[in-house]
């Protein structure tokens, strides 16, 4: 990261405000680009904005917090994969303020001692002691966790050999159902045996099996009215569910370099992981500057030209694995084998780990575009060129845009979003559920939320705005002029955005106050871009409460509204999670693991469970 871009005082509030709220590593650098300190989180955003309260901090903690000018996030699909690329970048770059934490030189393991009664624990070191050892884990904490959840389900013990062998009665461990009390006589060798195998199954990663054997458990339990019993095997198979690791960081092979390209009206991302031995060593993000028509495969193409023909002491992988397809890459392929001498190949469809890096770079690649546009001074520059194009005194500070959305002229509902200088005014946001007009009339639709949010404007409530957008051509435009007349609203400037001729995002065209100030802006106006960013935050916004409101009007369940997925595979998705809090806690590879259930279904699974 070079110095210039650390120039300005960092910002947390500004920060934390596009920060995402997923799981992730993150890095902090002083003002020379030094890295400070690598941590991760389940919560990025909870867990960074813990770093900058007013009070409570430990000394060591302070002093990290006073010399941070910037904060780099990458984004994993789970807490398992941060805690692993945690640890490898720690003993990559050993940052000064991690150097504290302890650092064995080594992976820790889960050991399962050799013994009528075997014994599960934590090792280090040399495998000497007789028994089976499962892992490598990321860290101590991560197997102190996994145990302390398998204590609770399968209750194998987990105490010293020598308390063991003197006990006279159960200890407290059994009191409160961590333990059967196997040292005094309590629980049959094979009821223990059959608990061991339970565990071994799940630290050898054969979950799917496991949960298949208590859910038929589960049932066979509930057929003959043992009701206690099942409701025991289904707070297993919850339990199971909670720490089941997926390891995508560090279950490939071989030298990879991960590329994801994004493009939105906003500008292009290019986000790159780099995997070296199969163990991701760290990602970096990087904005090309591009027109906004162009393509994603043409960003692609332009920046691995770039960075690998660019840089001869650049290290080169064996393979690089790309979220988009472009015609010029056998001929990049061949360029590189000509200049450098190195045979690489550019991969696309792939499956397993690797397509699990290679999501989870396009994933970073949108975040972190997200991130850039909604920084404070970039949304200033383009307030300040909007100002220019509207030939205004002064930059606006309060914008506002209304948009429209209904399914037919169902639960039709309308969104109003706020920007200011420093970004998205999110407290200001309203939705307006619209009742009373003919179905599918946006017109009539626009013209009732505007007069909602106008009418109380009138009796002293918000703020007026500088701008007021509509998503929208001269229709949608006049009837916004016409309920400002209405309610005798002082004179706002009006701006109707609408789609050019192809539809495609860059080609808008604009109305300024009425339908004869129409104009174009160039493709790559930061004004532009700032309009469109508005406008497609507003869309968004708007589709998110119609889809809510539909879901409420039909009272169906969350899964109801994922196409192809009907009563018998809602049962069985059910059925396999142990319920709907566990599988909304899943990711896309562990809904994909149910029966019946296809990468692209569990996506839309995911994403119907997550959506705003």
């Amino acid at each position: 990261m070079p110095v210039s871009e650390m120039t300005q005082p960092f910002d947390p509030g500004a920060f934390l405000s596009t920060c995402s709220g997923r799981p992730g590593v993150y890095r902090m650098f002083d003002a020379e680009a030094r890295l400070l300190y690598v941590g991760k989180a389940k919560n990025l955003k909870k867990r960074l904005a813990s770093y900058f309260r007013k009070t409570g901090h430990a000394p060591k903690t302070g002093a990290l917090v006073a010399r941070i000018a910037q904060i780099e996030t990458t984004i994993t699909a789970n807490e398992t994969e941060a805690l692993l690329l945690e640890q490898t970048l720690i003993k990559e770059w050993r940052p000064p303020y991690n150097i504290l934490l302890r650092d064995d030189k080594s992976y820790p393991y889960v050991y399962l001692s050799d013994s009528d009664y075997p014994r599960l624990s934590i090792h280090r070191g040399a495998k000497k002691p007789k028994g089976r050892y499962f892992g490598p884990y990321p860290s101590a904490g991560a197997i102190r966790e996994s145990l302390s959840l398998l204590q609770k389900t399968f209750l194998v013990r987990q105490c010293e050999d020598s308390y063991f062998k003197n006990r006279t009665r159960p200890c407290l461990q059994y009191q409160i159902k961590r333990c059967k009390g196997p040292c005094v006589g309590l629980v049959e060798p094979e009821v223990y045996a059959q608990d061991v195998r339970h565990s071994i199954m799940f630290l050898e990663g054969r979950s799917n099996a496991l949960t298949d054997e208590l859910n038929a458990a589960m049932e066979k339990a509930a057929m003959t009215l043992d009701f206690e019993r099942a409701a025991e095997l289904r707070d297993q198979i919850s339990l199971l569910r909670r720490v089941q690791d997926q390891q995508s960081m560090d279950g490939g092979t071989g030298d990879v370099d991960v590329v994801a390209a994004f493009v939105n009206p906003g500008g292009a991302c290019v986000h790159l992981i780099s995997v070296r031995g199969g163990r991701v060593l760290g990602s970096k993000s990087f904005f090309p500057q591009v027109g906004i028509e162009e393509e994603v495969g043409e960003v692609m193409a332009a920046f691995l030209a770039q960075y690998f023909l660019g840089g001869h002491d650049r290290e080169l992988p064996s393979e690089v694995i790309v979220n988009v397809v472009h015609e010029d890459f056998p001929t990049l392929i061949d360029a590189i084998e000509a200049l450098r001498g190195h045979e690489m190949t550019i991969s696309h469809r792939v499956r397993g780990t690797r397509a699990r890096w290679q999501q989870l770079a396009v994933t970073n690649a949108e975040q972190a575009l997200s991130a850039r546009l909604a920084n404070r001074q970039h949304v200033t520059a383009r307030f300040d060129a909007l100002a220019k194009v509207l030939n205004l005194d002064e930059s606006p500070q309060r914008l506002e845009c209304y948009d429209i959305s209904h399914s037919s002229g169902e639960a039709t509902v309308a969104s109003c979003v706020v920007f200011g200088p420093e970004g998205p005014i999110k407290s200001d946001y309203r939705r307006y559920n619209i009742e009373g007009v003919t179905a599918g009339d946006d017109y009539a639709a626009m013209h009732q939320a505007l007069t909602r949010r106008f009418s109380k404007l009138k009796e002293g409530e918000g703020k007026l705005p500088d701008i007021l957008l509509v998503d929208g051509g001269k229709g949608q435009l006049s009837m916004a002029r016409d309920v400002l007349n209405e309610l005798a609203v002082p004179d706002l400037i009006l701006l109707g955005v609408a789609k050019g001729a192809t539809r495609k995002a860059g080609f808008e065209t604009l109305y300024l106050n009425d339908a004869a100030h129409e104009f174009t802006l160039p493709g790559d106006s930061p004004a532009l871009h700032l309009i469109q960013q508005i406008r497609d935050e507003a869309h968004r916004f708007a589709i998110t409460g119609h889809r809510a409101r539909r879901g409420k009007t039909r009272r169906t369940s969350t899964l109801e509204g994922v196409a192809g997925v009907g009563p018998t595979r809602r049962r069985d998705l059910l059925k396999h999670f142990g319920g709907l809090q566990e599988l909304s806690r899943a990711s896309v590879e562990e809904i994909a693991k149910a029966p019946g259930i296809s990468k692209k279904l569990a996506e839309s699974i995911y994403a119907n469970l997550h959506s705003e």
